[in-house]
């Protein structure tokens, strides 16, 4: 991360923002938990079934898991948008040349750019060949006003957040719960478990799935590893 600093991948703001994020690592126990599986399935499910699917990148996303990225591109043939709250031109071919070296053959978010509606941060920016046409929009560590207004549009988002209280978690059409280094991973060896599933099963499994359960669930965890670990400490 700190080199991600250091090559204008990353602003400071996206330390203090990944720290926050690690806190919440803790509280789960820094593994993937059932719940995050759940919602796992439900994204790969999703990311099938959509008819132009994008991934929403930022600088944090870029330094971690650029390689991940790619490949889920790949499997769904889903475009890749940079999009970025503290938004200059060296970050943009920063994070594209990230990308690039990862794999990527295309990287929107530095060609037609038009505005989303509401917004006023540099993320109201996006490509008109990407997320302002998406019907499925995946993103990690966002911001709550964007994530709301990506579905005032009617896209399904997917999101990655380690916070279950955040606004983008309680917003979002699907939260994974995880650690974006270990959720991306998952969700692209789920891709490809799925593939061979036919359309019927897939919009099943989305039919199952309810996010605010779902987000109930990892709160309910977090709350019982909590009273657990004050049991231990006091020998109980």
């Amino acid at each position: 991360m700190v080199e991600a600093l250091e090559n204008n991948i990353l602003v400071p703001q996206g330390l203090i923002a990944h720290g926050r994020g690690e806190c919440f690592d803790y509280l789960i126990g820094e593994k993937t938990q059932d719940f995050a599986e759940n919602a796992i399935n439900a994204a790969a499910a999703t990311l099938l079934l959509a008819k132009y699917p994008v991934i929403s990148v930022n600088g944090n996303m870029a330094a971690l898991v650029a390689k991940d990225i790619v490949e889920l591109s790949n499997e769904v043939n889903c475009k890749i948008e940079i999009n970025l709250f503290y938004r200059d031109e060296k970050r943009v071919k920063a994070i594209k040349k990230a990308l690039e070296n990862a794999g990527a053959k295309e990287v929107l978010g530095d060609d037609d750019l038009t505005t989303i509606p509401e917004l006023f941060s540099e993320r109201r920016k996006v490509s008109k060949n990407g997320i302002y046409i998406a019907d499925v929009v995946l993103l990690g560590l966002e911001d709550g006003d964007r994530t709301e207004a990506l579905v005032r549009l009617n896209k399904k988002v997917i999101a990655i957040d380690l916070n279950p209280l955040s606004r983008t978690s309680m917003t979002a059409s699907i939260t994974i719960v995880d650690n974006i280094t270990r959720a991306l991973p998952l969700l692209v060896k789920k891709v490809k478990e799925l593939r061979s599933k036919d359309r019927i099963e897939l919009v099943e499994i989305v039919k199952n799935f309810d996010n605010k359960r779902n987000l109930a669930e990892a709160i309910k965890f977090i709350s019982r590893r909590l009273e657990a670990l004050s049991e231990d400490l006091i020998g109980h």
